[in-house]
This record gives C-alpha cells, structure tokens and sequence, in this order.
C-alpha cells in the first residue's frame, strides 16, 4: 500500500510593491534628545528631506524606547534595503519596520 500525500498548497506570494509609492518606515532605538534627527538625517541621504506631517514619533511606556515613522516616496527594493542598512550602522537603532 502506498501512502498518498496531500496536495501541496502553493505558498501564498508576497503582495508586489509598485514603486514609487508612500511607503512607512517604523525605526525604532534607544530614546534620545537626538534619535529622531538621527533617524531623519539617515534618511534624508536616500530621498531627500522629509516633511513633518510625514513623521510621528511614540515613545515606550517606560520611555526607553522611542519608534519614528517616516513615510517616505519609496523608488524601489534597493532603496529601501540601503536605507535600513544605515539605519542599523548608526548604531542607535534596534529595529527597523
């Protein structure tokens, strides 16, 4: 007898991004008078400067912690990858989103 194996079902694929579109970016690091500047400044070399409407920033509930978002005009997959990438060498960021 042999056994049969059910169907595999196709993985569902990623949604594609159509670039350029509004794209948020969640960044988040240890507080600081100065991370959001950090964070902005970073960014600022990828796609130019960022209006205020198109930033929050939330802190932790102990305050530890602060998260700035920033929706950027995304041009495409090797924007955003350099964009995290120097994110995360400044050395002040913990995760990016």
């Amino acid at each position: 007898m042999s056994e049969s194996k059910p169907p595999q079902e196709a993985s569902p694929e990623a949604p594609k991004i159509e670039f350029p579109c509004a794209y948020p970016i969640k960044v988040v690091g240890d507080n600081g008078d100065d991370f959001r500047d950090v964070v902005l400044q970073v960014m600022g070399e990828f796609c130019g400067p960022v209006d205020d409407k198109d930033v929050s920033v939330r802190l932790s509930r102990t305050g530890k912690f602060s998260s700035v978002t920033v929706t950027i005009t995304a041009t495409g997959e090797k924007q955003l990858q350099a964009i995290f990438e120097a994110l995360k060498a400044t050395g002040r960021v913990q995760m990016v989103l």
